[in-house]
């Protein structure tokens, strides 16, 4: 079973970046196709991009669009968000686990915490 654990997550001020990573587990981590999540304060948690197992094509919330961007690593076991312009709103618990739209989901990993300060 892969297992997932998320870092980097931080305090940083509106219009900031960060840079966040999720590594996974197990030899069988390139065959799924991965997603980030977010769990807002007292909200569910959303979707927020996928990418494929091959890393060819991504996909992204409308929220995030142009602003956060996925990769991954096959090699490393490790999928990247790396998100820039920084709203308060993107404050949440960030998650990676499988795309729901390809497999079902793996056990859910304790998430990063990202705080944007207006």
């Amino acid at each position: 079973q892969v297992q997932l654990v998320e870092s980097g997550g931080g305090l940083v001020q509106a219009g900031g970046s960060l840079r966040l990573s999720c590594a996974a587990s197990g030899r069988t981590f390139s065959k799924y196709a991965m997603a980030w999540f977010r769990q807002p304060p007292g909200k569910e948690r959303e979707f927020v991009a996928a990418i494929t197992w091959s890393g060819y094509n991504t996909y992204y919330s409308d929220s995030v669009k142009g602003r956060f961007t996925i990769s991954r690593d096959n090699a490393k076991n490790t999928v990247d968000l790396e998100m820039n312009s920084l709203k308060p709103e993107d404050t949440a618990v960030y998650y990676c686990n499988t795309d729901p739209s390809q497999d079902p989901p793996l056990d859910w990993g304790q998430g990063t915490q990202v705080t944007v300060s207006s």
